[in-house]
């Protein structure tokens, strides 16, 4: 850790009274003197090579590192060069899990261009709605994903497959594959643009702290901060690390780490198209994988069934767990432990507004500090913040947890309003979450003042579902809280209102109304029915009471 040698810091918990700023005890990240490099060149030049990159746990298929840079070049050559893909063009990517996924998000990067990424899950409708806000120019995609974005009339190339007829959908405009794409020479003759560590990558969207998806625009610098701390979490001195990708590569815990961050480490990564808990443990068991990235539903499955897994499979290699998502229990790390005691269960906190990072625990000593998100990350400065008067706490007082670093978002996209009431002027980002921060620098997630639901690490907005039930022509109000369940965490449960004149609506009806328009993660999975929804004297629902309700017979 980084002695802290300014004398009104508390060098125990990072705290500076003066200012009420908490700052990280961690040895700060150091970016590039050159403000003109982007992430993939970053990226690039620290990787090691000769080594295996990515391997398809299911197949077998991988790409080596020089194989990967190899590709990267070639499918920004052809972008560049056949297809007019310039600076500042979008470019959306519709995939699961590949060893290819990377390759376009490198590639894209590299010119300039910003990738957007959604779930494979998402509906028409939601992945259009995206479509309309980011405008697109050109899409990736998989050949059974096709006819979700048919009707957009991008242009799309096929990830899978050397035919450009592998679409199952005929009204899909197929201009290439990523095959014909990764043959062509690599050029030094295509456009090369400066591109500045300021430029915008990439373009997620999250929910953020008010429930409506939004587009979240982070640079090049943001990215390469990401990199940077993650290479300073996971060094290779002690061998060569695999790492098995469980998590989404399309959301920002699968993008940072596996398509960008443990690529600078030369690291293996044994990539799962979709997670499967067979496949998985399979996997650690063939790959010999040192590391486990997962989100808690997960991890309890793997505690719940501890001992036909172990009787099953031989998890002997594997040294460490890495938990996002939500807290874990002291009562779930202390039964994990004790079921599994050669391994370490390491923890994180980000949001995708933060590039996925903001706190860790990175060590064993570290992560004994039950309940905790972690010590903060290199460069990165917080503020415990009283959400009604804006007035700073000092240690062991909760409040909202403002961030703020190299790794912040640059705002949302096309949203003034929403970037001025998440981003302050001096850079702060209100992160939505009630935490404290204790004597020794740890920062403790307390509850979330942003209304979001936790199904299984996704993200759900109330606000969009209650927007979806209204549109309901039986139904006059709406409410959706979050109902806690031990598997998923939590999951959608609405409230309705009927509307007058003998309303017969059922609660199969509603479920079945929100299921054909939203991802599965999204449905709703309990109904019931009120009078009226209770709401404070400004309009705004009563969550916290509908809860109370919903749980008292728990």
């Amino acid at each position: 850790m980084e002695k802290i040698s300014n004398p009104t810091v508390d060098k125990r918990s990072g705290y500076c009274k003066s200012n009420g700023v908490f700052y990280s005890k961690r040895i700060p990240v150091a970016l590039p003197q050159n403000h003109s490099v982007d992430v993939t060149t970053f990226i690039s030049s620290r990787a090691h090579s000769g080594k295996i990159a990515f391997v398809d746990a299911a197949t077998g298929r991988h790409l080596t590192f020089p194989q990967l840079w190899r590709a990267v070049d070639s499918v920004a050559t052809c972008l560049s060069t056949d297809m007019g893909i310039r600076k500042g063009d979008v470019i959306l990517l519709l995939s699961p899990n590949s060893i290819f996924f990377p390759v376009v998000c490198l590639a894209v990067m590299s010119l300039g261009a910003v990738i957007t990424t959604t779930n494979p899950l998402n509906t028409p409708h939601e992945i259009a709605k995206q479509i309309a806000d980011s405008k697109p120019v050109l899409a990736f995609t998989i050949p059974q994903l096709a006819p979700k974005i048919a009707g957009s009339n991008l242009p799309i190339v096929l990830i899978d497959g050397d035919e450009k007829q592998n679409s199952s959908d005929k009204k899909a405009k197929i201009v290439s594959t990523l095959g014909e794409m990764m043959k062509k020479e690599p050029s030094e003759k295509r456009v090369r643009y400066r591109v500045h560590q300021e430029d915008t990558a990439t373009l997620l969207y999250s929910s953020g702290t008010t429930g409506a998806s939004k587009g979240v625009v982070s640079s090049h610098r943001s990215l390469i901060a990401m990199v940077q701390t993650i290479l300073g979490r996971f060094s290779t001195d002690d061998g060569e690390q695999t790492f098995i990708c469980t998590v989404p590569m399309f959301h920002i815990y699968g993008l940072a780490a596996f398509a960008m961050g443990l690529l600078s480490s030369g690291s293996t990564i044994v990539v799962l198209s979709k997670f499967e808990i067979h496949d998985m443990l399979s996997a650690i068991e063939k790959y010999r994988a040192t590391y486990l990235p997962l989100v808690p539903p997960i991890l309890v499955a793997l505690l719940n069934s501890a001992e036909k897994i172990k009787a099953k499979y031989d998890l002997s290699s594997l040294h460490s767990v890495l938990s996002g998502g939500a807290p874990l229990s002291k009562e779930v790390i202390e039964g994990f432990v004790e079921k599994f005691p050669a391994v370490k269960i390491l923890q994180g906190y980000g949001l995708t507004e933060s590039t996925g990072i903001g706190a860790s625990t990175d060590s064993l000593e570290e992560s004994r500090r039950y309940g905790t998100a972690g010590l903060l990350s290199p460069s990165m400065e917080a503020k415990i913040v009283d959400p009604e008067t804006g007035e700073a706490f000092p240690v062991n007082r909760t409040g909202e947890l403002w961030l703020r670093g190299p790794a912040i978002m640059k705002g949302y996209f096309s949203n003034k309003e929403a970037t001025l009431s998440t981003l302050d002027s001096e850079g702060w980002l209100r992160t939505g979450d009630l935490c404290y921060i204790d004597d020794d620098g740890f920062i403790f997630v307390v509850d979330r003042l942003k209304e979001l639901i936790k199904y299984k690490g996704y993200q759900v907005p109330p606000a969009e579902l209650e927007a979806l039930l209204l549109s309901h022509p039986e139904i006059s109000d709406a409410a959706v809280i979050p109902y806690p369940d031990h598997e998923v965490g939590q999951y959608p449960m609405a409230y309705v209102v009927r509307r007058g004149g003998g309303s017969k609506l059922s609660e199969t009806e509603v479920m079945d109304f929100v299921r054909k328009l939203v991802a599965p993660y999204k449905r709703i999975r309990r109904v019931a029915f009120v009078a009226s929804i209770p709401k404070n004297a400004s309009g705004k629902i009563l969550r916290k009471d509908l809860i109370k309700l919903a749980t008292s017979k728990l």
